[in-house]
């Protein structure tokens, strides 16, 4: 794999999860840009530093024994990352300060960086809370690959920090730098809501969700097909997003223990805050993680999923394919898989490699809903 070499270190650094005999790395031209531009400026080694979706590790890394380092995201995947690359590296667990998504920035910073997420929403939300740790003096850099760089993105950073410069493209990355003025803090506009007709329930959704606005359609497809009668079985949401999957199988399985995780914090949050208000004290598992990896082998009765198709913003079905053997392995013998995708990902095929029944419960124009049983 390339090495990333800047100013400030010689990094091996990995992908995560690893995806064997991949062309994809750890980094890419925006961040040696970001690192290269920042070698530049006279910053001391008191310096405060927060880094904003970071994807694998190579800003927070390569400047943790130069300055404070702070990184912020809301992908379990990249801190996962992040953890990994320091220990692969040779660098202390504790040599970057890790922040969720949901818990607060420990300003004043001196330095802020900034890899512009896929979703703007996001960028949004953490600019807004990024005003008051912030002071006219501190430096703040927004980067992306150009192909990954809206417009919109831009003028987000104006609406809440000051006027933004673009830099030359350079190996097809570009900077925003941005220059703090006095703005008045703004209200975050999140979490948005929406409602649900069929069962009649209120959707509360944080700025990294996905399809914050309304139900994507493949889950909205699979709700009416979701299994009933389960009896007290374990049942897991695999990328449970707001929750929804998991709310309407308890409501109509009210017997069933559900597990639900997902790799965004502020998904989890938000179906914390959907299952109470639509289950009360109805006890229940949430957490960010690593999909079904902290599940132990065959203890799950159903597995529900309608599995991403993209890691921040390369588009694929690895992490889907991922999900898929990490329902496998999860399952009971007899346990079943509901997932729903669209029909040109071709799921029911690696389905048919694992599982020893696979059945199409329904299929519309665009997608398919598979039953597989172990």
């Amino acid at each position: 794999m390339p090495i990333l070499n800047t100013a400030y270190a010689q990094l091996d650094l990995k992908r995560y999860p690893e995806q064997h005999n991949s062309p994809l790395q750890a980094f890419d031209a925006a961040d040696e840009y970001l690192l290269k531009h920042l070698s530049e400026l006279s910053l001391s080694g008191h310096s405060r530093c927060l880094i904003l979706n970071d994807n694998f590790g190579a800003l927070a890394i390569s400047l943790a024994e130069h300055m404070q380092v702070h990184s912020s995201g809301d992908s379990f995947l990249a801190h996962q990352a992040l953890r990994n690359n320091l220990d692969h590296n040779q660098r202390p667990a504790d040599a970057v300060q890790i922040l969720q998504s949901e818990q607060a920035f420990q300003g004043p910073y001196d330095c802020v960086l900034i890899r512009v997420p896929k979703t703007l929403a996001l960028l949004e939300e953490q600019l807004i809370r990024l005003q008051s740790h912030i002071s006219d003096r501190t430096i703040i850099v927004a980067a992306g690959m150009i192909k990954h760089l809206p417009r919109s993105a831009g003028d987000l950073l104006e609406r809440y920090i000051g006027p933004v410069q673009a830099s030359l493209a350079e190996k097809k990355a570009r900077l925003l730098f941005v220059t703090p003025t006095n703005i008045a803090q703004a209200q975050s506009p999140y979490p948005s809501s929406y409602e649900l007709d069929k069962p009649k329930i209120s959707l509360r959704n944080h700025a990294g969700v996905f399809c914050r606005e309304a139900l994507d359609i493949g889950t909205r497809f699979l709700l009416p097909h979701l299994p009933s009668g389960l009896g007290h079985a374990h049942v897991a949401d695999l990328g449970c997003g707001n929750g929804v999957m998991a709310i309407v199988c308890a409501l109509e399985n009210p017997e069933a223990q559900l597990l639900l995780v997902d790799e965004s914090y502020m998904a989890v949050q938000s179906a914390q805050e959907n299952w109470q208000q639509a289950l009360g004290q109805r006890p229940v598992t949430i957490y960010a993680g690593d999909g079904l990896g902290a599940v132990q082998p065959q203890t799950l009765d159903v597995v529900l999923c309608n599995p991403p198709f993209h890691q921040q913003q390369v588009v694929g079905d690895f992490l889907a394919r991922r999900m898929l053997q990490q329902s496998h392995r999860a399952l009971k013998p007899g346990g079943q898989l509901w997932v729903v995708g669209n029909r040109h990902l071709g799921y029911h095929i690696t389905l048919k490699r694992m599982f020893s029944k696979v059945e199409q419960v329904a299929a519309n124009a665009k997608f398919v809903i598979f039953k597989a049983s172990k």
